[in-house]
């Protein structure tokens, strides 16, 4: 079976609710899961996962509880980008390290020598 990308961009806020409750409807049914077992699985009531299925109103908890009854949270992972340094960030980075690392000369203690012994002569 061909996956074709939907552009998301061009959709309207109302479709693209419809849209999300369709896949999480393929989801379920890809898992073979009945809308009972994911809402018990979720601690909802069937009917608000039909609702969600149906693109009708919904929370994020919401899709969040569907997603983990269908083992899927890692969808989520597209919300979370880590940050890169720039390379300015690593130029700062560096330089902070060296100024850390840098000693400046001190003075040099005198060198203590012990005394000699007394002489038992």
């Amino acid at each position: 079976m061909a996956t074709r990308n939907i552009n998301w961009k061009l959709m309207k806020d109302a479709a693209v609710v419809k849209q999300l409750g369709k896949e999480l409807r393929r989801m379920r049914l890809d898992a073979n899961l009945s809308q009972a077992v994911v809402a018990e699985r979720a601690g909802l009531d069937r009917t608000t996962v039909v609702k969600l299925e149906a693109g009708r109103a919904a929370t994020l908890m919401t899709v969040v509880q569907v997603l983990r009854a269908l083992d899927k949270l890692e969808l989520l992972d597209a919300f979370h980008v880590e940050q890169q340094p720039t390379p300015y960030m690593v130029v700062e980075m560096q330089e902070k390290y060296l100024k850390k690392q840098r000693k400046r000369a001190g003075r040099q203690k005198p060198e203590v020598v012990p005394p000699k012994p007394k002489s038992t002569w």
